[in-house]
């Protein structure tokens, strides 16, 4: 049993404090039968289809912040990308690189947390690792997760599938994550009720994926709705036209981003997609979204136009009638948030 309070580097030297670290919190909580903490690879099955890969890392802080904590967010984060890519997550490993001095008790809820996310979202963390930073060098604990999944073979998402034309749509309203996060910084002497959409797209993906016209999947994370609209615009070599009436934002997250300068579509969003879909899918793909709980929000946000401009790919159409073309994102508005 672990007797100490705090991770120490003893935690990390390879020895019985270090077995005891990796026993009695990662095992115990991810419970796998896979999971084989004496052996330096395991063996998975897997079932037919094109394997699809994903690695993503989680650095947030803080580390817990209103709808969920780093853990949970790691899972999301990276199911959501397999997800998004039209697969069915099946295995994660995670590599946890924990700061000396983190309260034990504090790692226990965030592997709790991992564990129940994962297990939320039907899949095994397989593999893992784990190394202590020197005090000062961590941030508390930073989290590289790997996803592996199975898709259909020949699954027709892709950017080079978009046409001029096609509708954009989005999930549910964008930019609550970042704001949630921010709020629980403290920095700006600032509190609200604005919670993060941080969770499994899942349900969102697996309700569209069927629909004929479905062009292409992403999630909104770092940069945003913004960020994800100029790769599309690059990707596929077309204009993407948005409708600033149309795109969802919820009122607390317009009026922190009001108070403080910040675009909502460039915040990042944890648990929603952003889909571009044939017109004649767009309705489909809006009604199968708005009958989950996901995805109550969502919305048609825009459409797909011709041979993008080289300086202005993104455009978007204000409230008032005009438009302005909106930027690719080059500053950070909020480092780790993700």
């Amino acid at each position: 049993m672990i007797e100490d309070t705090h991770v120490s580097l003893a935690h990390g030297n390879g020895g019985r404090l270090m077995r005891a670290l990796i026993e009695e919190v990662f095992a115990r909580h991810l419970a796998d039968p896979a999971l084989d903490t004496g052996a330096d690879a395991v063996p998975v099955a897997l079932p037919a289809g094109e394997i699809v890969v994903t690695t993503d890392g989680f650095t947030v802080q803080p580390l817990s912040f209103p709808g969920g904590d780093i853990g949970a967010l790691a899972v999301h984060g990276t199911v959501n990308d397999l997800a998004v890519a039209g697969a069915r997550p099946l295995y994660l490993t995670l590599a946890a690189l924990i700061e000396e001095g983190l309260e034990i008790a504090r790692l226990e809820r965030i592997v709790a947390s991992l564990a129940g996310a994962a297990r939320a979202a039907g899949v095994r963390v397989v593999a893992g690792d784990t190394k202590v930073l020197p005090r000062g060098q961590g941030g508390g604990i930073y989290l590289a997760l790997t996803g592996i999944g199975v898709r259909p073979p020949g699954c027709g998402l892709g950017l080079g599938r978009i046409e001029t034309g096609d509708a954009v749509l989005v999930s549910g309203p964008v930019g609550d994550h970042g704001i949630a996060v921010m709020l629980a910084r403290e920095e700006f002497g600032l509190s609200g009720d604005v919670v993060s959409d941080a969770a499994s797209v899942l349900p969102l993906t697996a309700a569209i994926a069927v629909l004929p016209g479905l062009r292409f999947m992403r999630d909104p994370t770092r940069g945003g709705l913004a960020t994800v609209a100029h790769e599309i615009a690059r990707g596929a070599g077309r204009a993407v036209e948005l409708d600033e009436a149309a795109i969802p934002v919820r009122g607390t997250t317009r009026a922190v981003c009001d108070m403080l300068g910040y675009d909502p579509l460039y915040l990042a969003s944890e648990g929603r997609v952003v889909a571009v879909a044939a017109p004649a899918a767009a309705a489909a793909i809006l009604a199968a979204w708005r009958a989950l709980p996901e995805g109550e929000g969502a919305a048609i946000i825009g459409a797909i136009g011709a041979a993008a401009p080289a300086d202005a790919p993104v455009l978007l159409r204000t409230r008032i009638g005009g438009a302005r073309t909106l930027p690719e994102l080059e500053s950070d508005p909020l480092p780790r948030i993700c």
